[in-house]
């Protein structure tokens, strides 16, 4: 095989995943000086950007600019954008290897994992990572119904992803129409009649996982008071010993603002977000009909483990809490993808350091991972460059060593011929660009940043037809 990388032979990569790893794998690629590259980016959804559309709470506008970075990468001629193909369906890994030296997939991890409880199934128990793409307008999400006229819910975690749906539960409808949260999602919720929401934590305040500015703009909604209790953000001697031992200020900080929301002050607003610590679900409990109606908790405490880590065991002191609603929010999991070597009990892709490998730790010639994929769903969308940076670190040195595939077609016309003749409705950057234009006039009608489609069938109509 001819060296790749030169004008003459221009390394090929397929990037699979078009959301902020993809992405950010894509303009590392591009920005080397002296490599010859082209990148085609590949996404099942005519729509760009992953979870920043489809996760990023729509109450939270600032976050999103950070596409404007995407754009720049998207605007570079070696770069092209190939979205509504899906892989397994409209091609293969298989077809990937014809027609590039170098895969990588970026597609995040798409699920949620289990409560492990009984009652997790009962009719409105969901995944709060539903709940999200639901009203972000995610298309495989439209058609979900969630029973709003239950005053109480429960969310099931502590994490940044627990805060956004306990936020916009309480948000008003004034705040937001302000958004580009998907129509029904406003409409349901206009009509809402929810009015106490439960974020429940099994560890202590110390160890919540929520950043202080979301936790500080809970006690700053427009129609909620949010509380905690004060035995519960009261720092327990283990956690108060781990700090004074490596003093942290952000640590320290949120403490003092879950403490601050444990003050004794009247409930003035029509509805009420409480944040509990040191309790753990153990049973999710039904009516009749087959609905949660309540909840039941078991009181924590933290122990320390033998790894240093700082735990939560139960006291075998219960509660049952009555709630008609229940969002898990317990961390994301991946899906396998067809004909990539998968862990299961990681939710991962099998890789070491971004290099796919089979069941037996080799080498697969050519294929990388980066994101949330690669390494499990942790940081924030930043923290996504300096991995895929390190993937194609790892990529750029295998390409110089000549450790690559051997694709039978190795041209940009040929890959673009057959992804068409697999998926006529093909999506390109210009055709997103377009899609972008007629959601921000819609959104700008109304006062609002856009009004996203949720339909694929409408966007394909909207843009191609």
């Amino acid at each position: 095989m001819a060296s790749v990388g030169t004008s003459d032979h221009p390394l090929r990569v397929a990037i699979v995943g078009a959301g902020p790893a993809g992405f950010y794998a894509a303009a590392h690629l591009l920005k080397q000086p002296d490599l010859a590259v082209e990148v085609d980016l590949f996404d099942r959804l005519p729509t760009p950007f992953g979870l920043v559309r489809g996760g990023v709470a729509p109450d939270h506008q600032k976050i999103k600019s950070v596409t404007r970075q995407y754009d720049k990468t998207a605007q570079d001629p070696r770069f092209r954008f190939f979205g509504n193909v899906s892989l397994g369906q409209d091609v293969t890994v298989e077809d990937l290897r014809t027609y590039y030296h170098m895969i990588c997939y970026t597609t995040g991890t798409q699920t949620d994992r289990s409560l492990g409880i009984p009652g997790e199934d009962l009719a409105g128990s969901h995944s709060a990572t539903a709940f999200v793409a639901w009203y972000n307008g995610h298309p495989d999400f439209r058609d979900l119904t969630f029973d709003l006229s239950r005053e109480r819910v429960a969310v099931v975690g502590v994490g940044n992803v627990a805060v956004d749906v306990a936020r916009i539960l309480c948000r008003t409808p004034a705040e937001l129409e302000q958004t580009d949260i998907a129509d029904y999602a406003l409409e349901a919720l206009r009509h809402s009649k929810v009015r106490e929401v439960v974020m429940l934590g099994r560890r202590g305040p110390a160890q919540a996982a929520f950043t202080n500015p979301e936790v500080k703009e809970l006690g700053e909604m427009e129609d909620a008071d949010a509380y905690t209790l004060l035995d519960e953000v009261t720092l327990d001697p283990l956690s108060k010993a781990e700090l004074e031992k490596n003093p942290d200020r952000t640590i320290e900080r949120k403490i003092e603002i879950l403490q601050e929301l444990a003050a004794d002050r009247p409930h003035t607003k029509s509805k009420k977000l409480v944040i509990r610590f040191l309790v753990s679900p153990t049973e999710i409990l039904g009516d009749e009909h087959g609905h949660v109606r309540a909840i039941r908790l078991e009181k924590n405490e933290l122990y320390e483990d033998n790894r240093g880590g700082v735990r939560p065991r139960g006291t075998g002191e219960i509660e049952e809490m009555p709630v008609g609603l229940v969002f898990r929010s317990v961390g994301y999991k991946g899906l396998p993808l067809p004909g990539i070597p998968f862990n299961e009990k990681a939710g991962l892709i099998n890789n070491v350091s971004g290099r796919v490998v089979d069941t037996a730790g080799k080498p697969v010639i050519g294929e990388y991972t980066a994101g949330w994929i690669k390494r499990g769903p942790s940081g924030v969308i930043g923290t996504n460059k300096a991995c895929a940076v390190d993937t194609v670190e790892l990529m750029l040195a295998d390409a110089a060593a000549g450790t690559c595939l051997a694709p039978a077609h190795p041209t940009a016309a040929e890959a673009e011929a057959f992804v068409r003749s697999r998926q006529p409705n093909v999506f390109t950057y210009a055709d997103w660009l377009r899609l972008d234009a007629l959601e921000s006039e819609k959104g700008q009608a109304l006062g609002r940043p856009r009004v996203k489609f949720t339909d694929i069938d409408a966007m394909v109509a909207a843009v191609l037809r």
